[in-house]
């Protein structure tokens, strides 16, 4: 097919519309059998023997588009397709490690869809300004190795990664070690050197029921909500569950449930519908039938949009604990900051769904992804397509095809406009 090289607002309509719905649901299917589980989900650890072999197919798949592939320091893999100038690229793609009970689109959608981009504009016969890459990013999902998002954070801070190296998994194994197996895995890869990017677009599964409640196939991702993550430490004194009395029990149990119901009512209060407020880890000692509690230690994972709502969070919750004295002990433990998407990039999303026809809606996402450190370093948006039940890290995870070729036609429309962008 004749290749142009002259940019219209046609030629990303051209693009969408050669998206191929068998061809990408068969990726979707081929790559969820690396690592399938009996019950239908995937566990594909990262930097694993599958991930590697996931890796393998999907280079071999690149090459045969024509595409060219490198890898970095952290084995982030780049797949890219030339453009007419010497420019920046614009970048997609997502992840293909999973959580150990994870499903078969959390992440490999993203990557999935990119492919098929790269594959629509060659049999669309369009041709782009800027080059267009689909980007692996290791190690988003950090259920191997902590944190998560080792990938993508290195790309953005390379300084990152001597930290990360010495990092070890739950058998002993350190980062370092898999990152050289990857490099020994693919010795014909060239290294690349940190390199900018024009623009990043990431499609994802929402992995919530917002879209789905909603009847809208499509959501506009503005940004990404901040966290605050605390552990709460409450101390009595632990003795016989038979003879000590009520009144005179120093039950750390029930001193816990009193401050969380307290920790609770205070970030809905100031959060409003916004406001997601978890106490999820929960340890007890000395966690015996038959014995009072003498510690209980648990955490909060406080998030919302507005880094105000999370500032007055921090001070309320001091204010929380601080009836209680000594007997409760507070260790923050994690925060950053909600994360806003470039204006001029959620325009391009929006102009895609426009485009198609497509019913779509604002949203944040409550869910960390690759996007949030991309956002530091060039114009980021998401696209979200709905979670069936709003289920995600789940073998039960799924997307209506429909759906899922209807985003795949917005990202590829979306690059195609980013990718002929002159500046």
């Amino acid at each position: 097919m004749n290749m142009t090289s002259s940019y219209d607002k046609t030629h990303a309509l051209h693009a969408a519309e050669h998206v191929d719905p068998a061809r990408l649901i068969g990726a979707i299917d081929a790559l969820a059998t690396i690592g399938a589980r009996s019950d239908g989900g995937v566990d594909r650890p990262a930097l694993s023997a599958l991930d590697i072999e996931a890796r393998r197919t999907l280079i071999e798949r690149a090459q045969t588009l024509g595409c060219t592939v490198t890898t970095d320091a952290c084995a982030n893999l780049f797949f890219r397709r030339a453009g007419d100038e010497d420019l920046p690229p614009v970048m997609t793609g997502s992840h293909i490690d999973t959580q150990p009970t994870g499903g078969r689109l959390d992440g490999a959608y993203g990557v999935l869809a990119g492919f098929e981009c790269l594959a629509a504009l060659a049999d669309a016969g369009v041709r782009t300004r800027r080059p267009l890459e689909v980007a692996i990013w290791t190690n988003e999902e950090g259920s191997r190795f902590q944190p998560g998002a080792m990938g993508s954070s290195t790309f953005v801070d390379p300084a990152r990664l001597d930290g990360f190296r010495t990092v070890r998994d739950a058998a002993g194994v350190t980062f370092g070690a898999t990152l050289d197996a990857h490099r020994t895995a693919f010795p014909a890869l060239d290294t690349r050197a940190p390199q900018h990017a024009h623009a990043f677009i990431e499609l994802h599964i929402e992995q919530g029921p917002l879209l789905e409640l909603a009847d809208t196939p499509l959501g506009v991702v503005t940004g990404i909500q901040g966290v605050r993550w605390h552990s709460v430490r409450c101390m009595g004194a632990a003795a016989h569950a038979g003879t000590t009395p009520m009144a005179v029990r120093r039950d750390a149990m029930t001193l816990a449930v009193r401050v969380r119901g307290a920790i609770e009512a205070c970030a809905l209060a100031l959060g409003g519908d916004a406001a997601r407020i978890t106490f999820g880890s929960w340890n007890i000692e000395p966690n015996s039938i038959n014995t009072i509690p003498s510690t209980v230690t648990f955490t909060v994972d406080f998030r919302h949009p507005d880094p105000a709502v999370l500032a007055r969070f921090d001070a309320a919750l001091k204010n929380c604990l601080a009836p209680h004295g000594a007997d409760v002990r507070l260790e923050p433990l994690f925060e950053h900051a909600p994360v806003h998407f470039a204006d001029t990039a959620i325009a391009r999303v929006h102009e895609a769904c426009d485009a198609l026809g497509a019913r779509s809606q604002p949203i944040v996402s409550g869910a960390f992804h690759d996007a949030l450190h991309l956002a530091k370093v060039c114009a980021t948006a998401m696209i979200f397509v709905p979670s069936r039940g709003g289920i995600s890290h789940n073998p039960l995870e799924a997307t209506d095809d429909a759906d899922l070729v209807l985003g795949t036609r917005a990202l590829a429309h979306c690059l195609v406009e980013l990718c002929n962008e002159a500046r």
